[in-house]
């Protein structure tokens, strides 16, 4: 005669063998989608946001029951499993059946351990756990918690990208101490890596002021300097002309950037002053991405085939200008001949 606990643990088993399967086929499925669609669902490694992150000390913050949904990065197992948990790689298998087992049979598992950092959670213990009691629906779960102390503001969306800059942009606030000589200034950059050209234009014009006044100019006096007569003017055309649309998720830094790179390159290019305005008008009719700006190309290279003249490329895109400092960029028309009296000279 059987044992009917034998039989009852080999039926468990079934069933979470075949849990598990259905899980690993979804999170290839996800993985499939999220690179179809640029998505990012990959879960946040602790190592790597730590360390961008302005800490300012942990403690231990005990017991507490926590949103499943709010674990979203993992000490050591973030490339086990996608961000909402679920597994990616077949050697998680054998403890996730055994997990799964022990929640088909009721059992009470110890809490998980977590790490805490603004609204989020990364597993330092109990990866298995989550990804079990995610996949049953399970809304939340005991854990042990060690809160991290950060003023950098992070949620379940937060991914590394958005990290780094933010933390860039807090080092430039603290460098520059802009927020005190212009408390109403608002400088976001979407692509990491880009404070430093900041940092460098604001020295660079704090060498032109002290020039004309012949003495050293305070750095604070520098920073304000750059804002007013460099930054704002440009910022006010950008806005003005509405080329922000043209480039879908960038922001009006991004593209002070991207034009003022161009008007330097322009003026080397074709050894004359070339205003603010004919720079970001320019800029846009060239790396815009719009189906207007398109046709815009397409019907001025048809002129140019038809005039035999040879075509103007559009040059390579704003990301990888960026990378390069516009010394790759390739030959372009020369700008039209209107002036502007509000040009102001990059610093």
């Amino acid at each position: 005669m059987s044992d009917p606990n034998e039989f009852n643990s080999s039926y468990l088993k079934q069933v979470a063998h075949s849990e598990y399967e259905t899980a690993l086929r979804r999170g290839f499925w996800r993985s499939v989608m999220g690179w179809l669609t640029q998505k990012n669902n990959k879960l946040l490694p602790f190592d790597e946001v730590r360390r961008v992150l302005p800490v300012h000390g942990q403690y231990d913050a005990g017991l507490h029951v926590i949103p499943v949904d709010k674990i979203v990065g993992s000490v050591a197992r973030y490339n086990d499993f996608d961000r909402a948990f679920i597994p990616r790689q077949r050697h998680t298998r054998s403890r996730w059946i055994s997990i799964d087992m022990a929640k088909l049979q009721e059992v009470n598992l110890p809490p998980i351990e977590v790490y805490k950092i603004g609204e989020i959670y990364f597993v330092k213990d109990g990866n298995h756990r989550v990804s079990v009691a995610r996949e049953k629906g399970q809304v939340f779960i005991d854990a042990n918690v060690i809160e991290i102390i950060t003023e950098v503001p992070i949620t379940a969306a937060t991914d590394i990208n958005t990290l780094i800059r933010e933390e860039e942009r807090l080092n430039f606030y603290h460098k520059t101490l802009l927020k005190s000589v212009r408390p109403d200034a608002r400088i976001e950059l979407t692509i990491p890596g880009q404070y430093d050209k900041l940092l460098e234009h604001i020295s660079v014009h704090r060498w032109f002021m002290g020039e004309r006044v012949q003495h050293e100019v305070p750095y604070p006096e520098a920073v304000a300097g750059w804002y007013d007569e460099v930054y704002l003017p440009l910022a006010k055309v950008i806005e003005e002309q509405k080329i922000l649309k043209e480039f879908h998720g960038r922001t009006v830094a991004d593209l002070y950037l991207w034009v003022i790179e161009h008007l330097w390159y322009l003026r080397d290019q074709f050894q004359k002053e070339v205003s603010l305005t004919e720079a970001a008008s320019h800029f846009a009719l060239n790396f815009s991405r719009t189906p207007l700006a398109r046709l815009h190309r397409l019907f001025g290279h048809l002129a140019e085939i038809v005039a035999d003249v040879p075509p103007v490329e559009p040059g390579i895109m704003p990301e990888d200008l960026m990378v390069d400092g516009g010394e790759n960029q390739p030959k372009v028309e020369k700008p039209t001949e209107e002036s502007d009296s509000s040009e102001v000279k990059p610093g």
